[in-house]
């Protein structure tokens, strides 16, 4: 049976394959992630199975590659990941693949210019640029020009695909910024259990705190979380939110340090950070987890949203 170690050690001596055979089907694609499989899936259409590695509530920041992901990934035409080190474990094996598998990292479409950076997070930038939706649209762009250099007799299906699954995104990005214009200024601090928030927080104008930095894979210390509950009580702050993706532990840490000190705080909800919703839900969907997400913060920090989201297709099947 092959290892891990014999798959690496094969691919460094594999050629690249050219673009893949017009006629021979669909396009096979492995994405890291949820949300850009999501977009391949919408742009691809029936011109590519799309298949994602991580799946709802996974980290990716500390994600490592399964056998059966290391056999996905050798035999697809296409493989598109984050990158800006967004996915630590796999940046090593991808980096390897890229000398026989067609790469993209879509991620890193986003002008320099518009990256995050934290003092922490070894002088990388920040990766989660899926929460800003005018941020997104580069990564989406990127993945439309990956499928297309692979299949440039589709060029003008996965373009009108793509410009479609754009307007979704920027109807969801207006929607966000008409439902948190109405939480009060004292109110737009968004209290996580990591900075996963910085894009959204700068697109939307929120103060962001995070009790991790940036990757899941730093820790929380004790003086960080006593800070965070002096802040919240010195600020009154209502409300602080769980993800999807990492412990409630040191959230509800601040909930209980809040407490001592005579103050209640809640938990606003729970919102979806490195990963998505269940596959066949609304929030299973890039447009459906910001849409859940604006909707339980703007919600929870003082705006008049509709339970149901944008269009009422929160907690529904797509």
């Amino acid at each position: 049976m092959l290892s891990r170690r014999s798959i690496l050690a094969g691919l460094a001596t594999t050629p690249l394959l050219g673009t893949r055979a017009f006629a021979a089907g669909p396009l096979t694609v492995v994405a890291t992630t949820g949300m850009i499989a999501d977009a391949a899936r919408a742009i691809g259409g029936d011109l590519v199975n799309v298949r994602a590695l991580m799946g709802p509530g996974v980290d990716p920041h500390g994600y490592r590659q399964t056998r059966s992901d290391i056999v996905a990934m050798t035999r697809a035409d296409l493989l598109l990941w984050n990158g800006l080190f967004l996915e630590a474990q796999l940046e090593h094996f991808i980096e390897t693949l890229a000398a026989r598998v067609p790469v993209a990292a879509v991620g890193e479409a986003t002008p320099k210019d518009q990256l995050l950076h934290h003092a922490d997070y070894e002088n990388r930038p920040d990766p989660h640029i899926w929460m800003a939706p005018q941020l997104w649209r580069h990564a989406v762009v990127a993945t439309r020009d990956a499928l297309i250099a692979q299949r440039p007799d589709a060029t003008e299906a996965f373009t009108a695909n793509a410009a479609a699954y754009l307007v979704q995104v920027d109807r969801v990005g207006d929607y966000a910024a008409t439902s948190t214009a109405q939480i009060p200024q004292e109110a737009r601090v968004l209290v996580t259990a990591h900075d996963a928030f910085g894009y959204f927080g700068r697109q939307f104008g929120f103060e962001v705190m995070g009790i991790q930095g940036i990757s899941t894979d730093s820790e929380a210390g004790l003086q960080r979380i006593r800070t965070l509950v002096d802040e919240i009580v010195q600020r009154k702050i209502s409300a602080v939110f769980v993800e999807t993706s990492v412990s409630d532990r040191n959230i509800r840490a601040l909930i209980e340090g809040a407490a001592a000190q005579g103050h209640t705080v809640k938990i606003g909800g729970e919102l979806f950070s490195d990963a998505m919703g269940e596959p066949g839900t609304y929030e299973g969907t890039y447009v459906g987890m910001i849409d859940h997400n604006v909707t339980v913060i703007a919600g929870a920090l003082g705006a008049d949203v509709p339970e149901g989201g944008m269009d009422g297709k929160l907690n529904a099947k797509v």
